[in-house]
């Protein structure tokens, strides 16, 4: 298999929650995996929503990605949910936010939970917490790329500023390979004109950085997957969301 098949691991990255991104790491890996890659999904989320979306109850796991970090253990996999493997999270993960502040070579803890594994993977999707502290910035600093769910609200373009300093501060230093992979517009009403005015924004002012890829509608349909632990185009594969989430992760593969 030829080098570029690997190494590709993006962290679904915003500072601010309700974004969708656990939602759209879940569908987008769905995605992947429809066309035969090997997807690894990473809960880096103390919240552990997308460990929750994929079945799993957060409470009851005796080993998450917190042993990993802390403890140097290897990665606790579930393997193939809906053809995706997981590395789950849950509440444990807040102490870790802690404790990696006195932690030896706290920077690089996830990039080596993950280099056991890289091999048996073509993708590995990064679920960030909502918030720029060490969770997300180690997890920045074990990526390759970046992508950006961005609410298709004023509030949430404002914030974009924020979160792309972050991104250049781990360029600056721990992760100068590291690439913005693109921004995904996310729960987007056309009907609403201020949606409709964030949408244009969002693509004159990102373009020049990444591709702003085509949004993704508002739909209670999500909600209602995530309750039933799948994904949308399990769930109804009809929804308007699913080929644009098709078409995002097709464009993803053509990532080198």
């Amino acid at each position: 298999m030829g080098e570029q098949r690997l190494n590709r691991v993006i962290a679904l990255f915003n500072q601010s929650g309700g974004v969708g991104k656990s939602s759209l790491a879940m569908n987008l890996a769905y995605h992947l995996q429809e066309h035969k890659n090997r997807v690894l999904l990473v809960d880096m989320d103390p919240q552990g929503s997308l460990t929750t979306f994929m079945g799993l109850e957060p409470t009851s796991l005796k080993q998450t990605v917190y042993e990993s970090l802390l403890q140097s253990q290897p990665l606790p996999i579930h393997s193939n949910i809906h053809g995706i493997d997981l590395a789950p999270a849950n509440i444990n993960l807040s102490a870790a936010e802690l404790e990696l502040v006195v932690a030896d070579m706290r920077d690089i803890r996830l990039k080596e939970a993950l280099e056991p594994v890289l091999e048996q993977y073509d993708f590995i999707l990064i679920d960030c917490p909502p918030s720029l502290g060490l969770l997300s910035y180690i997890s920045l600093v074990a990526a390759t790329y970046v992508l950006v769910p961005i609410q298709t609200q004023y509030k949430s373009f404002c914030g974009t500023e924020l979160l792309l300093s972050t991104v250049a501060r781990v360029r600056s230093r721990p992760n100068r390979k590291l690439q913005i992979a693109g921004f995904i517009p996310t729960m987007y009403d056309g009907r609403n004109v201020q949606d409709a005015r964030t949408l244009q924004a969002l693509q004159e002012q990102l373009n020049s950085l990444g591709v702003v890829y085509p949004p993704i509608p508002r739909s209670t349909a999500f909600a209602d997957a995530s309750e039933e632990h799948v994904p949308l185009a399990l769930y109804n594969r009809k929804n308007s969301a699913v080929p644009i989430l098709k078409k995002i992760a097709t464009s993803l593969e053509k990532l080198k």
